[in-house]
């Protein structure tokens, strides 16, 4: 085991990939001499050079573009956007050519593009770099969409991604990125699979990204209550592995979702929904949900961490459902 952040198991992700593969290059706002945004890519400009390791102008819409086109071309792009809020400048590269080239071209053209984002809020920037927008490309059929919570798959799944022929869409939250953890050598993931984080009997608690450390902490704190919940991280949001969640539901009889998306409309209304379509005879209570407040996030500390799901909220909530 070796003890490392989060951000340098990306790093470390990147490296791999160039190395392994010709096809790979990197490209986005500042990925080269000045390393991204969050530092991910710091150092590759300079082993692998300006070919591999591209900047580009503050144009979502035409590099995201320029990368469907290198995908098409037979390279294997990642293309980094700086935050999700930013991809908005790229939803129709994303959403109507990216997801749809395959279906229209009869099965004869993948895209296979990886598009990194940050997203979530915790770090005062307000409303135009802070929202937890997942759901919007989960909803979409043609895009994979994958969430790295942990310090593992913040490592491993982007060699995976690489290998899918069709688009990926990898969200990274942005409070992770300075997080510690111990890595393994596990190699490249499934990312058709939830995996459970912790086992539990009384309840089942579902996070993913920015949520899961929540949902562990909640659990830890219910276990000194008597309440022995099970934590699930979800990972992959499209598609969703309906069969862990729903075995873990069938045993605990009990459920919460803890989204840092919107509640109206968002993935916590999906994974409630499915639940309860094929698990209702298990279900002792209803559905619960943590989810942000219905309202941009706000700029000041102290509000923007009451919009936010938080630990004790997720405690309160698994109370409630288990009538303890």
């Amino acid at each position: 085991m070796t003890t490392i952040t989060y951000r340098d198991a990306l790093h470390d992700a990147h490296r791999e990939a160039l190395r392994t593969d010709e096809r790979v290059f990197i490209m986005g706002e500042d990925v080269a001499d000045y390393g991204g945004t969050y530092a991910v890519t710091k150092g590759l400009f300079e082993e692998f050079g300006r070919h591999r390791v591209r900047n580009t102008p503050l144009s979502e819409s035409g590099f995201v573009g320029l990368g469907i086109g290198a995908a098409l071309g037979g390279m294997r792009p990642i293309v980094e956007v700086m935050t999700v809020n930013f991809s908005l400048l790229a939803m129709d590269q994303i959403v109507n050519t990216a997801a749809t080239f395959l279906h229209m071209s009869g099965g004869q053209l993948n895209v296979p593009v990886v598009i990194r984002m940050a997203t979530g809020a915790g770090r005062q920037l307000a409303a135009q770099h802070s929202h937890s927008l997942e759901a919007w490309y989960a909803h979409v059929p043609g895009l994979r969409v994958v969430a790295p919570g942990t310090i593992n798959d913040a490592r491993w799944m982007l060699a995976a991604a690489l290998e899918d022929p069709d688009p990926v869409i990898m969200f990274e939250h942005a409070t992770l990125y300075g997080t510690k953890g111990e890595l393994d050598d596990a190699g490249p993931v499934d990312l058709d699979t939830a995996k459970v984080m912790r086992p539990g009997t009384d309840l089942t608690i579902i996070g993913w990204s920015g949520t899961l450390a929540k949902a562990l902490d909640a659990a830890a704190q219910l276990d000194d209550r008597g309440v022995s919940a099970e934590v699930i991280d979800l990972r992959s949001l499209r598609p969703i592995d309906d069969a862990t969640i729903i075995e873990s539901v069938a045993r605990t009889n009990r459920a919460i979702v803890v989204d840092e998306g919107w509640r109206s409309v968002g993935l916590s209304a999906e994974l409630a929904a499915r639940i309860t379509e094929q698990c209702f005879y298990h279900l002792d209570a209803p559905v619960g949900r943590v989810c942000a407040e219905e309202v941009p996030i706000p700029y000041p500390s102290h509000l923007e961490q009451a919009a936010l799901p938080q630990v004790d909220q997720v405690v309160d909530a698994a109370l409630a459902v288990t009538g303890s």
